[in-house]
């Protein structure tokens, strides 16, 4: 767990240049500090000002621009000065070593003067004490005081600008206030870790640990070394730092893995001892800024969804969160309790969801999620609102166990209009509305799709706001997850909104029992559906009460076979069998160029016809599979 020295990180918000800000009295060499670093010899005759100089990156030893810029108070003023101070990225404040006033007005005059420039973060500071060729003592601890006063000093060092005594040193000490500052990962009153540095680091340490027993063994040790540092992990290092975790802290090492205080006290032993970069290149491989907040960069990557297309989980993406789910569900009962889902979501924020899952997607007799839940949970995130998806891929650590960007977690699928043109649909998630009148039991029909008996989601629990239940049916031995979305119109009147109306296929519900009803949905297929491509399935609810005749001038077989629809598909929840809706639904998604299943002869030559093309597309990704997996070897 070592980083290679020099190693800059640019991931996680990491400065692209560094701006440095020589202040101090008059007299003290801030001049002839800069003149020296780049002639690298001493200059006699110094102007009472230099020029902004830049270092360009491959002569730096962090391999990043570093621009220097020095100040006089007799060729600027307070308001130049306070400007330039707001401009640094990291402050030298400069004293004479030989001259005690010059120490005192560093605490007096320039660090309080720095602090009310900076007033939104505080800029680093570095102190440095010139001239030492002139004396052969230290002031290094008078400015002990000073740093314990002064937060956002981040270090001292004494120079000579006339014999170049660690002139390159100061300017990268400088350099590593910015890159790789102590202030947010340490604190010196309390000789600990800040909380904000703890808390990443455990998240990191959750993320690392991949079998979730709250321990680092060895090999993910070595994951964790390899994914930071590019460099494995040497034998022979690791025995050493389970000696030091062993020699200095009870609790660093349980059963010959690191334990999280072990793994908290070696990242506060690297600052301790001055190596900031090794903990910063282990934050910002995991996405933390300079202010260990997880960078935007990081969290949304850019990811292009053209018009038409929809997003869904990859290959890779369902993977990994079923492995999440498998590693948290500690008793193997196949759903995740409170306790074990808060533990899966600790690594994040807050969790992504909260307690409507409870009506949108199957949970045990306990109400808690169950796999297919959790699965179905996070397609239809993907699917609406797949921003958010990236997001928390990112806070789970997609990016360490795929050594990728979690954008390819998510599978932006081809435009629909494609679809229609290749007669086929290659999409896993689909959108179906249900749309019908008051009363003739559709959201009644959208719960039993993940509450068959309807013994959890009772009218009395379900808020009037749950509206969406997702749910995964096989449609000719391919698992496909369908979003039913519960469309709540009060009168035909009202007008539908796009929203209501876009979907990959529709279910207009009529009450069979009901004379009045089958009007309802039949002036909604003429106005929004009879000219459209999405396919529509017509449901005769309350199939198991008498069915009466329609206040309509069609009757709904009629109505069916006028406008080339399926017949009405009877429909109880008093039936045990009621998932051949949803299976239709999703097969009707899935071929939408097939919308008017009736114009071909027979319903079951439809449903063959749709099978076979589905099974010869299967076959074709197999085919296609094997030739990549093939180029691979």
């Amino acid at each position: 767990m070592v980083a290679a020295c020099g190693m800059v990180m640019r991931q996680g918000g990491t400065r692209r240049n560094v701006r440095i800000l020589l202040v101090g009295e008059h007299g003290v060499g801030k001049t002839s500090l800069i003149l020296s670093l780049v002639s690298e010899e001493y200059a006699e005759e110094v102007p009472s000002k230099a020029e902004e100089i830049t270092i360009p990156a491959d002569v730096t030893p962090e391999q990043v621009p570093t621009h220097i810029v020095d100040y006089s108070a007799a060729e600027q003023t307070n308001d130049q000065l306070s400007e330039e101070i707001q401009k640094a990225h990291v402050i030298c404040v400069v004293y004479s070593v030989e001259d005690e006033d010059t120490l005192d007005r560093v605490a007096s005059y320039w660090l309080p003067l720095i602090r009310q420039c900076s007033t939104t973060n505080r800029c680093p500071v570095v102190l440095v004490g010139n001239k030492i060729d002139l004396v052969d003592y230290s002031t290094i601890e008078a400015v002990y005081p000073i740093m314990k006063e002064f937060s956002e000093i981040e270090s001292c060092i004494e120079c000579s600008a006339k014999t170049l005594q660690n002139i390159s040193e100061m300017f990268y000490y400088a350099q590593k206030a910015v890159l790789h500052p102590t202030t947010p990962l340490y604190d010196y009153d309390t000789q600990e870790l800040t909380e904000e540095c703890k808390t990443a680091l455990r998240r990191i340490f959750k993320i690392c640990d991949l079998d979730n027993d709250g321990l680092l063994n060895d090999m993910e040790l070595n994951t964790f070394q390899q994914w930071c540092f590019n460099t494995p992990l040497q034998p022979q290092v690791l025995l050493d730092v389970k000696a030091v975790l062993s020699k200095n802290i009870a609790d660093g090492i349980s059963e010959g893995c690191v334990t999280m205080n072990g793994f908290m006290y070696l990242q506060c032993l690297f600052i301790q001892r001055g190596r900031n970069e090794t903990t910063w290149a282990v934050l910002r491989k995991f996405g933390y800024d300079n202010d260990l907040q997880m960078s935007k960069e990081y969290v949304n990557p850019p990811l292009k969804v053209p018009a038409g297309c929809t997003t869904e989980l990859s290959h890779k993406g369902h993977e990994f969160l079923a492995v999440l789910f498998m590693q948290h569900d500690r008793d193997h009962d196949g759903a995740l309790s409170p306790l074990e889902m808060d533990m899966l979501f600790s690594r994040c924020p807050s969790p992504p969801w909260g307690d409507e899952y409870r009506y949108m997607v199957t949970t045990n007799e306990k109400g808690w999620i169950t796999f297919q839940g959790f699965m179905a949970q996070w397609a239809f995130i993907t699917l609406t609102n797949v921003r958010k998806t990236v997001e928390y891929m990112a806070y789970l650590g997609y990016n360490m166990y795929n050594n990728e960007c979690q954008t390819n977690a998510i599978n932006v699928t081809r435009e629909k209009k494609l679809d229609l043109a290749k007669k086929q649909s290659s999409r896993n998630v689909y959108s179906c509305h249900v749309i019908g009148p008051k009363s003739s039991g559709k959201t009644t029909l959208c719960r039993t799709f993940i509450d068959p008996m309807l013994e959890k989601l009772k009218p009395e629990i379900v808020p009037p706001n749950a509206h969406v239940t997702v749910n995964t049916v096989h449609v000719y031995g391919q698992e496909k997850t369908i979003v039913l979305r519960d469309i709540n119109i009060l009168n035909v009147q009202d007008a539908l909104s796009p929203g209501q109306i876009q979907c990959d296929a529709a279910a207009l519900v009529y009450d069979a029992s009901n004379p009045k009803s089958f009007e309802y949905i039949a002036r909604i297929f003429i106005k929004y559906f009879a000219d459209s491509k999405i396919p529509v399935l017509i449901v005769a609810n309350k199939s198991d009460l008498t069915e009466v005749k329609q206040e309509y001038l069609l009757q709904p077989a009629s109505f069916c076979n006028k406008y080339k629809l399926m017949p009405p598909q009877p429909y109880s929840v008093t039936r045990t069998v009621r998932r051949e809706i949803f299976v239709k639904l999703a097969t009707m998604a899935a071929f939408p160029h097939m919308k008017q299943f009736g114009l071909i002869q027979g319903e079951s030559v439809v449903w063959w016809k749709a099978g076979l093309g589905l099974a010869v597309a299967t076959v074709a990704g197999f085919v296609v599979m094997r030739v990549l997996n093939t180029d691979k070897r």
